[in-house]
């Protein structure tokens, strides 16, 4: 009974050393064209040790990707933004000697990485839409119809800090075109300038490929994920915005739909899209990084 016992144990170790999870192989997240990580509104590639994409380009890295982290302005419109995109695309294009990249855009990043795939889809394989705003969000809305002097004074000094401390000094700061580009009415002027992978109902999805570009989307569905993370409170906050729709903290689910919709209803917030507060996430979720992980192999998979 030991022996068969042990041969049993023996035949297992041999399984898991022969055929491991598939998110453990060599090569997981090894994509044809460089990922290229584009943050959101008030966001900033690093400050100090903290990462915006926290953990989340090593996490790429590790399975073999070739990530490269943009900066553009922490507040300024959807086009400004995907002008400032476009240069580092050619840049990144140039030195890798690559035809193409996978955009991945987080919030305000999500429409910027549209800016760049609608004026130049020849240069971009896919674009992916994380709590991507791309019919506006309902805080927005309330701050610029309520109160848009003193939310655009106070937002635009919050984005030159942001750009002194993470030392990007001399980007071009716009909060009041910010924060009309990510109004309703502002995403929806730009959808019809750049409708590419936008769905045309209310909560579907959108094409999964226009004009040679593969779009995907997802984003989550929850605001209070973790007692020890200090910003859960303040997005459970203005999340009472959408009146009962889900959304997270920031973001309508239906709002972040673009292209094929992985999910929209991950226990994750808006920050915790982004493996933030520097990694304090629901303990009963899928970690963010592993999504990342997970739609770098889908990339792979369809040859991108």
């Amino acid at each position: 009974m030991k022996n068969r016992f042990w041969q049993y144990v023996s035949i297992a170790l041999i399984a898991i050393t022969a055929f491991p999870a598939p998110s453990w192989a060599a090569g997981y997240t090894q994509t044809k064209y460089p990922i290229v990580m584009v943050h959101g509104f008030l966001g900033f590639e690093s400050i100090g040790p903290l990462e915006y994409f926290y953990g989340i380009t090593s996490g790429l890295r590790s399975g073999g990707a070739n990530v490269y982290v943009t900066t553009v302005s922490a507040a300024n419109s959807t086009e400004a933004r995907g002008e400032q995109l476009l240069t580092q695309v050619k840049q990144i294009l140039a030195v890798t000697g690559a035809a193409k990249v996978n955009l991945i855009g987080h919030s305000h990043g999500g429409p910027t990485t549209r800016y760049v795939a609608s004026v130049r889809p020849d240069l971009v394989a896919s674009v992916t839409s994380v709590g991507g705003v791309n019919k506006g969000s309902k805080v927005a809305d309330i701050l610029m119809d309520n109160a848009p002097g003193v939310s655009t004074v106070v937002l635009g000094a919050v984005a030159n800090l942001m750009d002194i401390v993470s030392g990007n000094t001399g980007r071009p700061q716009d909060a009041k075109a910010a924060m009309t580009s990510l109004t309703t009415a502002g995403a929806l002027a730009f959808n019809v300038r750049h409708p590419d992978g936008v769905p045309l109902s209310a909560c579907g999805e959108g094409a999964y490929q226009a004009r040679g570009v593969h779009y995907f989307s997802w984003s989550g569905g929850k605001q209070i994920t973790n007692v020890l993370d200090p910003l859960d409170a303040p997005l459970a906050l203005t999340a009472l915005a959408f009146d009962g729709e889900k959304n997270d903290g920031l973001v309508g689910s239906c709002s972040s739909h673009l292209g094929r919709v992985i999910r929209d209803d991950y226990a994750m917030n808006h920050l915790d899209e982004v493996n933030q507060t520097a990694g304090l996430v629901s303990l009963f979720e899928t970690n963010p990084v592993t999504v990342y992980r997970q739609q770098a192999n889908r990339l792979q998979g369809l040859g991108l």
